[in-house]
Parts: structure tokens; C-alpha cells; sequence
């Protein structure tokens, strides 16, 4: 049976007129894109990124904007009813066609679906969309509101004070964050479009698993808005089976549901785990036609009583799999920068560097379709936060109708997608009541406000994907639990913030044993030649104001800093206190992960803070603002291991154990080679033998003390597999970098080419600490940040981003190879 072809879209994306007549400004804008990029692209604006600027241009979100644009529609086209759909409009705006206003629009995470049916004429039609001062519009909804709801702190950023996010619905990061420039941009993003239909258009698709023996039976729920009573022809196809229907709609939302069997399923696993085979679901409505890609997987929270407290894990198709990963935030501070050739390159680096697992922050966005897909395609699960953090909301009628329509909507748009593994309701809003003078003076009016919100937000989930987990808030103990989870690490998930924020010791990381650490995170400075980009040279240097503004977290250079004194030799310029600074970060988040991963099946996930940037800017982040891998990417993708070997020392720091970690589903048979080296580069092995791992499991391998290691020793240890091929190697250092008295290496380089990659080999001629290989062509080496001992060829393939291809003779020129020694 063929489905007739009545419904079809008219794309509204393009050129648009931009105007400010309060500035008596007129230039163009294309969307979906923003204020901010249309007027870069006019040369009206500076680059906000670049020096202090970001301080010149605060006049942009201070300003109403108004975009316009004439569009033809021909007699065929509005021969039906008409739906004008803007995914996301952002974000204080009213909406007018040919004159009429026709909508009015406040919250950026909701889709707004306008009737427009005998409003669109045959010929010359005008949109125009006029957008508020969204401070203005929050401080005024703030000033009304019958008690005080205090924004976060992060919003007092360069001169933008008092704005009230809380009571407006866009990215929370756009007003600044501890990371993050203040841009409070303004557009429309995502889909444009002028829909027709005979009868009825999609709503949305939605696809429940139900896993047997040997097949999976999937329930394909279609929402459809039917705009008058009548009945219309439904067709889905998926492997290889299409089912047609003819069924009857009522005006308004009408619900159908359609199963199918797929026997012998090819299962989707998360990253490391297996295959991500996808089987393609295409949805047609009388030619309004829909695709998405569904992953077969089971997967299931386990939280139950243990003998410690409560588990917190993740099983995967019967099997408990440690999550291994960041936080993410946006892609980038001005959105129309934010494309899918840039959110594939972030999100490949992840996989790349062996993570299973992103958590969507609270304070960012809903992605973009595309991202999910990716997700799905590279095995990324997804830890999802709806978008609320670190501070409290109001809970009046207007503001919990707008967020019902927005996380319903998400939920509706985002649940079939495999990477999709957890809905989270927010991002340390129960810990900020706190954090401030109101909400601490008044606990009980301000819990009962959160509650409302929270209780209709796990109401909606339990309703819209009852397969899924909801976790009230990271950190939670738990449902209904509203006691403090930031150090409790016996239950539910944890954030750690004792080694930053209160300057502690990266030794202290082994003081706590989370069941999940969801939030932890060291800073460094980005990368020399991103500081390049936004500086002269006149400003690099860790104290000057554009430093300082490239730095949101109060007292964060300092602390780069005073940290760098205690566990290495000052450094001698400021390009090294850079590169010394990616160094600490990455040993910092190492010393964490590698101890928790160790206490398996106690941890079960580690999501650092953070994988990405937001523009160039010191922080958490392992990849540079533009994607560059920092030196903690490098230390990450081997400390994600998934089998590993980690030095885990005693409290006491007399005894070491090393430890075997397997995150494989199979036993990991290993032999274990152990190395005392001193620093001038003799060594002797400690340990040698062989050791097994059973699957998903952590052991100890050996133990020795460290009286046994000389004061110029240290710890070199490698372990092979069954077949005798080397699969990792580790070090451990006992007492501080700046007690060695490191010696200059001469590390030799080679380049050569195979198999269509770039091969870099170096040798060095004495033990080289976090020796790092760097070009100028944008892309990573399979390894970097490397203990190098004397005489022994490491090989390193690079990896062009991007898709480009690139030989040995592209590189060679820009090679610079550092180590720790030269710091000093």
C-alpha cells in the first residue's frame, strides 16, 4: 500500500532582516543563528572572545531585537492546514504574521507548533519576530514574585548584576558562569518551518523495549494532532517490516500504538562494551515523513540495599558496566557557532579517549537532534540533567505550565534514542538551599517550593518513559531525600569538590569512596596557543586583567598556582606554567579516578568536570575551546582503561598495592612487569609475574613497600595480555615531582608513514616525565603527556580531526617535543 503524499513543509531558514532601532541599527541575520554571530559577521560587534571585549559588547543583550523576512507561498502550498513550527526561540519574543500577532514565546526549550491555517496568504507573506530584554523581563518577574528566589553567584559577571535566570527558561550558562562569558544571546535555532497537512500532522514518535531470549518487541507510540475530525493513513517501517494503518482522529492529540517483533536483535552496546548496530525507524504521515535510529539495549539502574549502604549502577544487557566520562556543557557561548561537524569532533575525542559516558548538564541546553544521534552511533551514554542548577525556581502556575510543556516535549523527543540513560532533575538545587542568606533563613518555604517542581518532573517521566531511571538531582541520596549528598558517599551519587575548592591535597580524593562520582574536577590554564588567540603578548601572565578574565572562578589562577608550588619546582616562563598547569590537572583527575575505578563494584561511574569549553577560558575542561586535546584528555583515555593496572598507595603512604581493574565481560589474564627507575635511568624490576582479573572486577596484582624504593626511585610498571602483547603501562611517583632531581633528557624523533597515518617514534636517552609531542595541524597522537625510559622506542600515531588527511611531511616541520625537566 502506498501512503498518499498531502503533508509537506516549507523551509523557513534563510536571510533576515535585523534591526535595533533604539541603536538605529539595520543589517541582516541568517537563521537559525543569533544576534551575536549575525553582528561579528557585520563587523558592528568585536570579537567577544578575544581580550576583555566581552565587556564592550554586554550592550547586545541589552537591547530588543527585532528580525524580519518576506517569504512566497504558492496557492499549493497553504491548500491544507498550516503550522508554522520554531524548535526553539530564544527567548523573550512575540511572534507576528503579516502584521497579526500570532504568538508569544518564553521559554527556549519549549517547541512552539502555531496554527496558522487562513493567516498565510498565496504570494508575499511577512514573518517578523520582536524580542524582549530577557534581564529586564526576569528582574520584573523576580520583583513580582511573592517572596524572594535568589539567583546563583555565577551571574555576576562583568557588569551584569541581579539577572534573574531562574524565572526565565533559556541555558543558565548563557548569563555566565565559573567557566563561562556572559553573552545572554538572542535567535532562533533548530527548526524554521511552514507545515501543511490535510488532515493532521506528527507530534512526536516515541519507541518502548520490551527484550525476550531471542527477540525485542518494540511499542511505537505516535502522537498526532488532527485539526479536525476525520481519519488518516499511518505507515512505520523498521527491519524490514512496515506496518500501514488507517485510523481515526479526533480534533486536538490523538494517540496510537503500533508492535513489532524484531527476532534474533542485534544488541547495542555502550562504547568498549560491543557494536552500536542501529536499526532505522521511518514514520510517514501522508508524506510528512520522520526518521530515527533505534538501538536494542536493556538498561537498568540497580539501587538496592547492600552491605554498605545502597548501590548505584548501571546494567547494560545484564551486565553491570562502570561509566566512564565528563560533565558536558554547551558547545560554544555564541550558538550559531554550534554546528555538527563541531559536536562530532567533541564527542569522537570522547570516544577516543575510551568514555562511555557523558552527563548533560543542569545548566546548560536540550542538544540538538543531532547530538543524540551521534550519541547513539558512537555509544555515549547520556547521564541527562534537565536544565536547572544551583539555584531555586519558582513554583507559581505560569512557571510549572511552561516547564510541564518543555520537559514533556524533551521527553517525547529524546526517549528512543539508546544513549539516553538517566533523567536527572537538576544539578545541585537541593545543595544550594544552602548556599543563600533566603533560602537558609527560611528552609521549609523554600524545600516545599523545590518540591513542587521536582515531584511534577519525576511525575512526567514516570508517565512519558516509565523505563527510564529518574534521579531527583545530582548530587540526591535518593528519592525523597533532601539531606545533604555532597559528602555521604555510602548512596547515591557524589560531587567532590574538597581538592579545588577548599585546596586540598590530591591525595584527599582517596579519603572518600563514592558508590558514583558524578561532578569532581581540577583546573589549568588552556592551552599556549589558545591563549594566543585571545591575547597580545603583553597579557600572558597569570595576573593581568585579561588573564583574570579568562579565568570566572574566583582565586582560580591562584590556585593553579599555589598547587604547582606543591608539587612541582616553580616553573621558568609562563608558556611552561601553562603546560605545567595541564600536567597537575591531569594528575590531579588521575589521582581520583585511577583510586575509585580501584574500589570496583564500590564506584561505578566517574564523570569528571568537565570534557569541553565554552569559549577560550582557564578551567576544568580536558579539550581546549576549539576540541584540542589538553594534556588530561591524553592521561584520560589511559586512565579510562578498561583494563587497567593503578598504584593505589596506603593511608599511611608506606605501602603501595597495584591493582588489576577489569571492565570487560571476560577474565583478563595479565603478566604484570614492575620497574624501579631512578631518575638518572637505571633500572630493576621489583615484580614480575603473572596475574588474573576476573570480569568486571578490580584486585590487588602485588604489593611492596616503599621503604624498598630509593629516594631517586620511582615506579615503572607495564602488563601485557594472554597473547604477550603490551596493553598499558603506568607509573607511580611516591613522594612529590619537585623532590626529584629530574634530569634533562635528549629525546630523538622519527617520523614515517603507514597505512595511509602519520607515525611519530621518539627515544630518549634518559627517563623523560609527561614528555609531550606537539604540531601545528589540528588533530591528537594515540598517546601523549608519556614517561619515556631510557633506550625504549615509543611509537605515536597521529590522528588528523576532522577527516583530514595528513603525512608525515605536513607535521614534521611544526614538531615540538617538551618534558617536566625543562619547567624548571
Amino acid at each position: 500500500m502506498t501512503i498518499p503524499s498531502f503533508n509537506t513543509a516549507l523551509n523557513l531558514h534563510g536571510k533576515y532582516a535585523l534591526t535595533a532601532t533604539s541603536r538605529d541599527i539595520a543589517t541582516t541575520i541568517t537563521l537559525p543563528g543569533d544576534v551575536h554571530g549575525a553582528l561579528l559577521a557585520a563587523d558592528l560587534i568585536p570579537d567577544p572572545y578575544y581580550g576583555e571585549n566581552e565587556k564592550v559588547v554586554m550592550w547586545v543583550n541589552e537591547t530588543a531585537w527585532t528580525v524580519e523576512r518576506r517569504f512566497e507561498a504558492s496557492a499549493t502550498d497553504i491548500d491544507g492546514y498550516l503550522t508554522l513550527t520554531l524548535s526553539e526561540v530564544d527567548c523573550i519574543a512575540t511572534i507576528f504574521l503579516n502584521g497579526e500577532e500570532i504568538a508569544r514565546t518564553d521559554n527556549s526549550f519549549v517547541r512552539h507548533d502555531i496554527d496558522v491555517t487562513g493567516k498565510v496568504r498565496a504570494g508575499d507573506n511577512t514573518l517578523r519576530i520582536e524580542f524582549d530584554i530577557a534581564p529586564d523581563v526576569a528582574k520584573a518577574r523576580s520583583d513580582a514574585h511573592p517572596f524572594p528566589i535568589p539567583f546563583t553567584y555565577n551571574y555576576q559577571t562583568n557588569g551584569l548584576k541581579g539577572i534573574h535566570m531562574n524565572f526565565i527558561r533559556k541555558a543558565a550558562c548563557h548569563a555566565g558562569w565559573d567557566w563561562g562569558i556572559c553573552t545572554m544571546p538572542i535567535g532562533v535555532y533548530g527548526t524554521m518551518s511552514l507545515r501543511k497537512s490535510r488532515l493532521a500532522r506528527q507530534e512526536s514518535v516515541e519507541v518502548n523495549q520490551a527484550h525476550g531470549a531471542n527477540s525485542v518487541e518494540l511499542s511505537i507510540k505516535t502522537r498526532i494532532f488532527a485539526f479536525a475530525h476525520g481519519e488518516v493513513e499511518l505507515e512505520h517501517t523498521i527491519a524490514g517490516q512496515t506496518i500501514t494503518d488507517k485510523v481515526s482522529v479526533q480534533k486536538g492529540e490523538n494517540v496510537f500504538t503500533h508492535n513489532v517483533i524484531i527476532q534474533n536483535p542485534k544488541i547495542w552496546w555502550p562504547a568498549g562494551q560491543g557494536e552500536q548496530p542501529l536499526y532505522e525507524l521511518t514514520t510517514n504521515l501522508e508524506g510528512e515523513v520522520t526518521t530515527r535510529k533505534i538501538g536494542l539495549r536493556k538498561l537498568e539502574w540497580i539501587i538496592e540495599k547492600d552491605e554498605i549502604d545502597h548501590s548505584f549502577k548501571c546494567r547494560i544487557n545484564g551486565r553491570d558496566i562502570t561509566m566512564m566520562g565528563a560533565n558536558w556543557i554547551p558547545a560554544d557561548a555564541i550558538p550559531s557557532r554550534i554546528t555538527p561537524t563541531v559536536i562530532r569532533d567533541l564527542l569522537e575525542s570522547a570516544k577516543a579517549a575510551n568514555m562511555n559516558m557523558l552527563r548533560i548538564w543542569g545548566g546548560g541546553q536540550y542538544e540538538p537532534d543531532y547530538f543524540y544521534d551521534l550519541c547513539d552511533e558512537l555509544g555515549i551514554l547520556l547521564w541527562h540533567d534537565f536544565m536547572f542548577s544551583c539555584m531555586s525556581y519558582p513554583s507559581n502556575r505560569e512557571f510549572l505550565a511552561s516547564v510541564e510543556t518543555e520537559i514533556t516535549q524533551q521527553v517525547r523527543r529524546l526517549s528512543h534514542h539508546a544513549s539516553i540513560a538517566l533523567w536527572c532533575g537538576d544539578n545541585e538545587v537541593i545543595g544550594s538551599l544552602n548556599w543563600y542568606p533566603e533560602t537558609k533563613a527560611d528552609p521549609g518555604r523554600y524545600l516545599a517550593n523545590y518540591d513542587r517542581l521536582n515531584s511534577m518532573l519525576h511525575r512526567i517521566v514516570e508517565d512519558e518513559d516509565p523505563a527510564r531511571r529518574f534521579w531527583p538531582s545530582s548530587p540526591s541520596l535518593g528519592y525523597m531525600d533532601f539531606s545533604d549528598g555532597w559528602h555521604s558517599d555510602t548512596r547515591g551519587d557524589l560531587h567532590y569538590w574538597d581538592v579545588w575548592h577548599s585546596a586540598k591535597s590530591f591525595d584527599a580524593y582517596r579519603s572518600v569512596n563514592p558508590r558514583f562520582a558524578s561532578e569532581f574536577g581540577f583546573q589549568s590554564f588552556t592551552s599556549m596557543n589558545v591563549i594566543e588567540t585571545f591575547s597580545e603578548e603583553k597579557d600572558r601572565n597569570p595576573s593581568s586583567p585579561v588573564m583574570e578574565n579568562h579565568q570566572r572562578n574566583n582565586g582560580g589562577n591562584a590556585r593553579i598556582i599555589e598547587t604547582m608550588t606543591r608539587y612541582f619546582r616553580f616553573p621558568r616562563d609562563f608558556d611552561q606554567m601553562v603546560f605545567l598547569s595541564q600536567i597537575q590537572q591531569g594528575l590531579a583527575i588521575k589521582t581520583a579516578i585511577e583510586y575509585w575505578r580501584s574500589t570496583k563494584p564500590r564506584c561505578m561511574g566517574t564523570l569528571y568536570w568537565q570534557i569541553n569549553d565554552i569559549w577560550p577560558v582557564a578551567s576544568w575542561s580536558s579539550l581546549d575551546y576549539g576540541g584540542q586535546w589538553k594534556l588530561m584528555q591524553y592521561m584520560a583515555k589511559r586512565f579510562f582503561r578498561l583494563v587497567n593496572v593503578v598504584a593505589v598507595p596506603n593511608a599511611e603512604n608506606t605501602a603501595i598495592s597495584l591493582k588489576g581493574i577489569n571492565d570487560t565481560g571476560s577474565a583478563a589474564s595479565l603478566t604484570l612487569d614492575v620497574q624501579a627507575v631512578k631518575v638518572t635511568g637505571e633500572t630493576r624490576t621489583v615484580f614480575s609475574g603473572k596475574a588474573a582479573v576476573g570480569p568486571d572486577a578490580a584486585s590487588v596484582l602485588a604489593t611492596m613497600s616503599l621503604s624498598d624504593l630509593a629516594d631517586d626511585e620511582f615506579l615503572y610498571f607495564s602488563w601485557k595480555d594472554a597473547a604477550g602483547t603490551t596493553i598499558g603501562e603506568n607509573d607511580y611517583f611516591p613522594k612529590p615531582y619537585k623532590a626529584y632531581e629530574l634530569v634533562q633528557p635528549t629525546i630523538a624523533s622519527s617520523w614515517s608513514d603507514r597505512d595511509g597515518q602519520a607515525v611519530l617514534t621518539l627515544v630518549s636517552d634518559k627517563p623523560a616525565v609527561f614528555a609531550t609531542a606537539t604540531v601545528d595541524v589540528p588533530g591528537y597522537f594515540s598517546d601523549n603527556a608519556l614517561t619515556l625510559l631510557p633506550g625504549k622506542p615509543v611509537e605515536l600515531v597521529f590522528h588528523p580531526r576532522h577527516g583530514a588527511s595528513v603525512t608525515s611531511a605536513d607535521l614534521r616541520n611544526s614538531l615540538k617535543i617538551r618534558n617536566l625537566a625543562e619547567t624548571f
